[in-house]
């Protein structure tokens, strides 16, 4: 079957890996659990992914592709102002935390909390994911500081990542919670810290 085929068995495996990940962690998944989801058989998922780790990895780089699509046709590029773009970004996110943890929570993120160690192809497939997230939003950050002047002990690269490190915690408290709203409190924290960095004092606090 052709593997870049919405409906072939690979690509089912793979949106089945994500969601199911996602819901309830890398650990817990089996691959009987994952081929009931996909709805293929066993054969198929052997044919396709010689491990449940190299299905990891081969989902890490479809969660990519998929959500990098989302984001490249977000409104939020369409704001003059390069630190329009970035804050409109971070309330982009903020819309994104919508029901259940599992459904707006990080496939990457969730899976390198539990196999950054005894895997490498693992880890490097979700840090490559994240970090490669994170870049799409230098050139904005970078802008921004040219436009507005701003220097500091820090560059638009480190600022890109620590908005992914509190996107990542926040996953992480909601889950823990199990209620989306400690971590919109968060990207709010985050929205407000930009501003902050970049002086912008007039913005408006989100009516309660």
């Amino acid at each position: 079957m052709d593997a870049a085929h919405p409906g072939s068995a690979r690509t089912k495996l793979l949106d089945a890996a994500i969601a199911v990940v996602r819901a309830q962690g890398f650990a817990a998944t089996s691959v009987d659990e994952l081929c009931r989801q996909a709805g293929v058989t066993k054969g198929a998922f052997f044919h396709h992914f010689p491990t449940k780790d190299a299905l990891a990895v081969a989902a890490a780089q479809h969660w990519s592709k998929t959500t990098g699509a989302l984001f490249a046709a977000a409104c939020y590029h369409a704001h003059e102002d390069p630190l329009d773009r970035v804050l409109a970004y971070v309330e982009f996110r903020r819309e994104l935390l919508d029901g259940a943890p599992a459904e707006f929570s990080c496939f990457a993120g969730t899976t390198v909390q539990e196999r950054f160690g005894p895997d490498d192809d693992i880890r490097a497939a979700c840090a490559a994911s994240i970090w490669g997230h994170a870049e799409t939003l230098v050139p904005d950050i970078d802008a921004a500081m040219r436009k507005h002047k701003v220097k500091g002990m820090w560059t638009a690269e480190s600022l890109a990542l620590h908005t992914q490190a509190v996107l990542q915690g926040a996953f992480i408290l909601a889950k823990a919670k199990g209620d989306a709203s400690i971590a919109a409190e968060s990207v709010d924290h985050l929205r407000r810290y930009i501003e902050f960095l970049f002086n912008r004092s007039n913005h408006k606090e989100r009516s309660k």
